[in-house]
């Protein structure tokens, strides 16, 4: 397999696609979403471009496939940003024309259930970019984060290296979108605590792959986007995230055991853990049970690494995934974790 190309960056004043890839969430929550295309426009100087389902709740597989045929085959869009995740994205795949999205490469970005699509991207030959969805980061409450602007700022338009960075404060906990006070002010945050490092100290560079944890294991139960001769991942570098829906240690050692049982987890030489989400709506964890959570997290990984890729080096608390800012990390393109140096760098 040849390695992903990245496709030509957007410049400003050209028009991005905004779609909804899974969950129609625009059309129930308008508020983080109008404000993140404002931003987009007006902090980015993109142009947004909405498709038929990206603010319809419980449209159709084909529906969503085609917004993202026609942003990806219309030369005038530059790139294309999901909306935000959602959980059915897996049924949008076997609709998909590799061959149409082959020849009109284009940026994206996303994360979470976007995953589905990044992992096509990357098996057409395509780099993705893991990370920014117009809800949830460009619709953030207050301002963006400095951290997350600053990076989807250098995905977008630059190319070359980009060093990542600890964030110094972090959040997790979110508000009620519905509620207007939730955007009048800015998120509390609290203290990030830096990076932690696990196994042998060396360097790795390769290409990325990974993403949310859950959405990979339907992935693999379904067994879409993967690839049968599991070398095209020998010397890649994995990054792995959970979502709001807290899975238990448990789970999160279940699904990297299979993926280890499988001989995946071996073919990867460094792994770059995202901070744990541990707050959610429906768990809304105090500060000792979040902490829990986030140690059993790292314990189940540890575990697993070490009977399944003890060779592998590790990087905990890495923000790239569903907690607050968020970094965005390239969808097969080029990743350097130097252990002795405690740097990590990325190609854009």
């Amino acid at each position: 397999m040849e390695s992903p190309a990245y496709p030509p960056k957007p410049r400003p004043g050209d028009r991005i696609g905004v779609i909804s890839p899974s969950s129609g969430l625009p059309g129930l929550l308008p508020m983080p979403y109008e404000l993140g295309l404002r931003r987009l426009e007006k902090d980015f100087g993109l142009v947004p471009v909405e498709y038929p389902a990206t603010r319809k709740m419980g449209s159709t597989p084909q529906e969503r496939a085609d917004d993202i045929h026609a942003a990806f085959a219309d030369t005038s869009i530059r790139a294309v940003m999901a909306s935000i995740g959602g959980d059915d994205q897996i049924t949008v795949l076997p609709l998909l024309d590799r061959e149409l999205i082959r020849a009109n490469p284009k940026p994206f970005f996303g994360y979470s259930d976007n995953i589905n699509l990044l992992a096509r991207l990357w098996n057409t030959g395509i780099v993705g970019y893991h990370g920014a969805s117009v809800m949830c980061e460009l619709g953030r409450p207050g301002a963006m984060a400095p951290q997350t602007e600053e990076s989807l700022r250098a995905a977008l338009f630059t190319t070359g290296p980009y060093e990542l960075r600890p964030a110094e404060r972090f959040r997790d906990v979110d508000r009620d979108w519905a509620d207007l006070a939730t955007f009048a002010a800015e998120p509390e945050t609290r203290p990030g605590g830096g990076w932690s490092w696990y196994g042998p100290q060396r360097v790795v560079e390769g290409r990325s792959w990974g993403g949310n944890l859950e959405i990979l294991s339907w992935l693999l139960m379904a067994n879409r986007e993967i690839r049968s001769d599991l070398s095209a991942y020998d010397g890649c570098v994995l990054f792995l995230e959970t979502s709001e829906e807290l899975p238990p240690a448990t789970e999160v050692f279940r699904i990297l055991r299979n993926m280890g049982e499988r001989g995946l987890l071996r073919r990867f030489p460094a792994l770059l853990m995202g901070r744990p989400k541990t707050w959610s709506l429906e768990q809304p964890n105090d500060p000792a049970s979040a902490a829990r959570y986030a140690d059993e997290q790292r314990e189940a990984v540890q575990r697993a690494l070490a009977v399944y890729a003890p060779r592998s080096m590790a990087v905990f608390d890495v923000d790239l995934g569903h907690t607050d800012p968020q970094l965005v990390i390239p969808y097969g393109g080029s990743v350097r974790v130097d252990g002795p140096a405690r740097r990590i760098t990325v190609t854009y």
